[in-house]
């Protein structure tokens, strides 16, 4: 294949990619606009509590089986029915375990680690949402492989729309039951939208798929071809959920320990993790396209040991999310009242929004950096940075909070990680293509 080919192939990817993301992204927001009004700030600052806890479980959940999928595939040298169904029905058996975990976790993270009862139910919820996670995140990661980004497009775009009509119809009738019930129906509406993207995602296998018995039974060799990709990969983002699991436990325990109360706290950090995080994470979308495309380029070429060719993409990719990073955040900046406003109805986390947006321009750029690493095979170059950067974070968070200034030592906590974290990606980045 010429290299224009190839060229064509990574900026038709991105394109789909980045308009299924804007198109995703806005009905995102549309979804974000609903929920904050039909649930409250109450009700966000109690999701936003237990989103660590989610994000950690989903992280658990693909086991970092996408990328694994995705580099295989796109090798092009197994057969990828009985490396797809290996895949499944070793994820099927670990996610028992983990919604086992979750059943008994549950009152140590809501009543002891939160102190929020209200937090319960919902982090109940997250255990029955992880198998159809774990498939869907698997099927994603094929047609990645086989850089066919339209079917993971079409799926997300009716994904949220079906996630939107339940939001607008269900929630409201939840909210009779109390706001935990409410909240652990935003958590449990994945269980439907996952499932739909499924079987969404079926229908673009290709016309003449079959399956042979000896293709549905587990073969451990492929299996553990994709373990020794998945495992160092989701080590580095485990990390990351990890120290993000930890964050509101460390601001909950020792805000409250300096004299804060635990509404105040539900309350800022919805404010700052709902709405202000929100709103300067909307180009994130474009990053996450643009990396998502990187992969499988990146992986081939590497192997072929075109180091010019993989330095022009990624320079590339740097370039595309940092310049609609700047220009969408530029605009955010300028007007805080009028999108928050616009997006949740409330002018709340304008000083916070501010502060935080000059230094996520930086953030747009760790995205490329971060699937870039991993193409090249240094997942675990990319582990020994989040980790000592989620180490730094979190002690930067504790000692802030003795301050008691309020919710100020989140937003200096992740300043410090997004520059430290993606400052050394770079580095590494940098040398492995001299």
């Amino acid at each position: 294949m010429s290299r224009n080919i190839k060229t064509n192939i990574f900026i038709k990817s991105t394109l789909i990619l980045v308009l299924g993301g804007a198109i995703t992204k806005i009905l995102g927001m549309v979804i974000k606009i609903f929920t904050t009004r039909i649930v409250g700030t109450e009700g966000i600052g109690i999701y936003m509590m237990i989103m660590p806890t989610f994000n950690l479980f989903i992280t658990l959940s693909q086991l970092g089986f996408p990328i694994a999928i995705s580099k295989i595939v796109s090798e092009d040298k197994k057969n990828n029915k009985k490396l797809i169904f290996s895949t499944i029905i070793f994820s099927l058996a670990f996610n028992t375990v983990l919604i086992f975990l979750i059943f008994l976790l549950a009152p140590i993270f809501s009543n002891i680690l939160l102190k929020n009862t209200n937090t319960y139910l919902p982090i109940i919820c997250i255990g029955f949402t992880l198998p159809f996670i774990g498939i869907s995140s698997i099927a994603r990661g094929y047609f990645f492989g086989k850089q066919k980004m339209f079917p993971h497009v079409i799926s997300n775009v009716f994904e949220q729309i079906v996630r939107l009509i339940i939001i607008i119809i269900i929630t409201p009738k939840l909210l009779n039951y109390g706001i935990n019930v409410a909240v652990a129906g935003l958590v449990i509406y994945n269980v439907i939208s996952e499932l739909l993207s499924i079987i969404i995602l079926y229908f673009f296998l290709p016309k003449n798929f079959k399956l042979c018995k000896d293709e549905i039974k587990p073969d451990k060799s492929l299996l553990k071809d994709v373990m020794a990709i998945s495992i160092p990969t989701t080590s580095s983002r485990l990390i990351g959920s990890v120290g993000y699991f930890f964050e509101p436990i460390i601001l909950t325990q020792t805000l409250m320990f300096v004299g804060y109360n635990n509404s105040f706290i539900t309350r800022e950090y919805g404010i700052v993790s709902g709405y202000a995080m929100q709103m300067l994470l909307m180009p994130s979308f474009f990053t996450m396209a643009i990396s998502q495309a990187l992969i499988p380029v990146i992986s081939k070429e590497y192997a072929r040991n075109r180091i010019s060719y993989i330095k022009k993409k990624i320079k590339q990719a740097c370039l595309i999310s940092f310049g609609i990073g700047f220009i969408i955040t530029l605009i955010i900046f300028l007007f805080p009242n009028f999108f928050l406003k616009l997006f949740f109805n409330t002018t709340e986390g304008t000083t916070y929004l501010r502060v935080l947006a000059p230094f996520f321009l930086i953030f747009y750029l760790e995205g490329p950096l971060t699937s870039a690493l991993q193409a090249m095979n240094k997942a675990k170059e990319a582990f020994k940075v989040s980790f000592s950067g989620i180490i730094f974070k979190s002690i930067i968070l504790f000692i802030c909070c003795l301050f008691k200034i309020g919710m100020y030592p989140l937003i200096i906590a992740n300043i410090f990680n997004i520059i430290y974290v993606t400052y050394n990606q770079y580095k590494i980045v940098k040398k492995s293509l001299k």
